[in-house]
């Protein structure tokens, strides 16, 4: 399998997008008449390393690890625009040929680029040449890429960072074991991308990041190791794992951790459930949350999402339902969570539906079908956030009122929940409209301003799951208290006195 030089995953998995113009259309009620076709690999012009190093300087790696895979970056390289490459790409198999790698970039006044599955939605690896800095390399983690080691008593392991959602699995697998971790980015993303963005995952209450599954963790640091110990839990202080959580290889390059896993679970009870109006769905959802069900599954679509991802006719939102347990019967939750939303004005589908397999095929599918729908002049795009109950509504009308009027009209803004807490929901909205041929990049970017604008100026926080990167840095700057701030970059300065690592993300730079 290859991966796609533009836009996301696999070539092999690519979508045609001849056909799809009539389908586009059909369902939003936009669309261009004829697909525009992506630039050739071979026909994207590079500029010349700015410095010499013993690392890969091959086109393709260059290309492959310039950008992340968020729309701009999906829209700027099907155009073959390119705009910082890294000059380098370092291939390390081990930690000490990581060491080396810091030290030679030290060494040769260049900035580092920390690089799992290369799936950031928010410019977290893509590296313009930060000030005081003659170029930059780019760190594969994709050569560590091993289950180390299995503790079946304690029901943990102990991964390379490097390893992608797929060969980790099937690695555990071996040993009759599952983390259980699915995000939408499971095909590419790896175990130490999910940990420093503090990614969502599969469950959508109890352990919702990948937070819930860590035990510890070890990094590389410009000044030394820096690794937790192995615990069930401590109240030692500050943690030192909790830091490298979200630091978006600011702090270190992770390079491998100890997480939970589990058998897979073997019991397992599931339905969909239909609500005429979406805010009743999410009352539904509230009192399930705060139940103490804890259901592994309960994410709550919008009627026009439930509609185009073929899950629904537009008339009602969607509530897909589920439980698991490797140890007992699910049967009884399950009947009380139906219970909760019948209560509310829910309406389940019958137990064989299909409404739950066509939105999770949709779910998977997406980012390949946004790539095509680009190619058919299609601007798609995603936000999320997370808020309190009490706020939710008002919430809710502001940013959808912010990105409508931002984005115009024709277009569909829709919502779904991805994951729900016993305070909260954290909503998830996917924007589509006519894209401006050769000026999505500003189209798109007034929106996200007004979007994330809205989030911040309603209390909510700028991402839930997607992480900071670069694009978040404005609203991220709003969100944290400053004395946070003043801590973090002296962190920063602790262990990485030059800066070389991910600049601009999180702290200094802009």
């Amino acid at each position: 399998m290859t991966n796609a030089w533009w836009g996301w995953g696999l070539e092999e998995k690519r979508i045609d997008p001849a056909g799809l113009g009539e389908t586009v259309r059909a369902t939003l009620g936009f669309g261009a008449e004829e697909p525009e076709a992506p630039e050739r690999l071979e026909d994207v012009a590079l500029p010349a390393p700015r410095v010499d190093s013993p690392y890969s300087t091959d086109a393709r790696d260059r290309i492959l690890h310039a950008h992340g895979a968020s729309y701009r970056d999906t829209v700027r390289a099907f155009r073959g625009r390119i705009d910082h490459p890294p000059d380098a790409v370092a291939h390390p198999r081990s930690e000490p040929e990581v060491e080396e790698a810091l030290a030679w970039a030290d060494g040769a006044n260049v900035a580092v680029v920390p690089y799992g599955g290369g799936t950031s939605v928010v410019g977290g690896v893509e590296c313009p040449v930060p000030p005081g800095f003659d170029g930059v390399l780019s760190l594969d983690l994709g050569g560590l890429d091993r289950v180390l080691e299995v503790d079946p008593v304690s029901r943990s392991a102990r991964i390379q960072a490097g390893l992608p959602g797929p060969a980790l699995e099937a690695q555990l697998a071996e040993h009759g074991m599952t983390m259980r971790f699915f995000p939408q980015s499971f095909e590419l993303s790896t175990l130490g991308g999910w940990i420093a963005t503090r990614a969502g995952g599969h469950f959508a209450t109890l352990w919702t990041h990948v937070d819930d599954l860590v035990e510890s963790v070890r990094a590389i640091t410009p000044v030394g190791a820096w690794e937790s110990r192995r615990l069930p839990g401590s109240g030692a202080g500050v943690s030192p794992d909790r830091m490298l959580l979200g630091s978006e290889g600011t702090l270190g390059v992770i390079t491998e951790a100890w997480v939970r896993v589990q058998p897979k679970p073997t019991h397992r009870a599931g339905r969909t459930v239909r609500f005429a109006d979406f805010m009743a769905g999410a009352e539904a959802v509230r009192a399930i949350s705060q139940s103490g069900l804890h259901p592994a599954n309960c994410r709550l679509v919008d009627a026009a999402e439930a509609q185009q991802s073929g899950a629904g006719d537009g008339a009602s939102a969607l509530l897909v339902l589920g439980f698991e347990s490797t140890d007992h019967e699910v049967d009884a939750q399950l009947t009380r969570a139906l219970a909760i939303a019948a209560a509310h004005g829910g309406e389940a589908d019958p137990p064989r539906g299909g409404a739950a397999s066509s939105w999770k095929d949709a779910f998977i599918t997406l980012p390949y079908l946004r790539d095509a729908m680009v190619q058919w002049g299609v601007l798609c795009e995603t936000f999320e956030t997370a808020i309190t109950w009490e706020r939710w509504p008002a919430f809710h009308a502001a940013v959808m009122g912010a990105t409508r009027e931002a984005v115009g009209e024709p277009c569909r803004v829709t919502c779904r929940f991805t994951h729900v807490y016993p305070n909260g929901p954290a909503p998830y909205y996917t924007v589509l409209a006519p894209a401006r041929r050769g000026e999505e990049l500003a189209q798109w970017d007034a929106v996200k301003r007004a979007a994330g604008q809205a989030i911040i100026d309603a209390g909510g926080t700028i991402t839930h799951h997607h992480a900071v990167g670069r694009d978040h840095r404005p609203f991220y700057d709003q969100q944290r208290p400053e004395p946070f701030a003043a801590a973090l970059r002296g962190a920063k300065a602790a262990v990485d006195p030059r800066g070389l690592l991910n600049p601009g993300v999180l702290i200094g730079p802009a």
